[in-house]
């Protein structure tokens, strides 16, 4: 299984469930706050975090930005921009760890991105 963590600011719990229900058996979710969840991805503890907040950047994933760097951090969503299909398989490809977008995208985001990293890890 997968190890993904989910943090940021809102939805934690909603996403985390659509995580489960998006790829039943797939990943080992776990909800925690934003420096836990950075630090687990730190630490190896696992492998992928997703956080969400109103703008897809700050309190998504402003603290894993932070502690892991630019290099392992993206945001695939904020008010003005959505990734397309191709652009977040691309993130993924190239290494990304930490996946930040607007809460209100989560529905329409987390199918692509668990099934590119489902793909990724195999």
């Amino acid at each position: 299984m997968i190890s993904i963590v989910v943090a940021g600011q809102m939805d934690k719990q909603t996403i985390a469930r659509l995580v489960e229900q998006i790829a039943p058996g797939q990943f080992e979710v776990s909800i925690k706050s934003d420096i836990e969840g950075a630090m687990a991805i730190k630490s190896g503890a696992a492998r992928y975090y997703v956080g969400a907040c109103a703008t897809g950047a700050g309190g998504a994933l402003g603290l894993a930005l932070g502690l892991l760097g630019p290099g392992l951090c993206v945001s695939i969503s904020t008010p003005g921009m959505v990734m397309n299909e191709q652009e977040i398989r691309q993130q993924i490809q190239s290494g990304k760890k930490a996946f930040g977008f607007v809460n209100n995208h989560a529905e329409r985001l987390l199918p692509i991105l668990l099934a590119e990293i489902v793909k990724f890890e195999s």
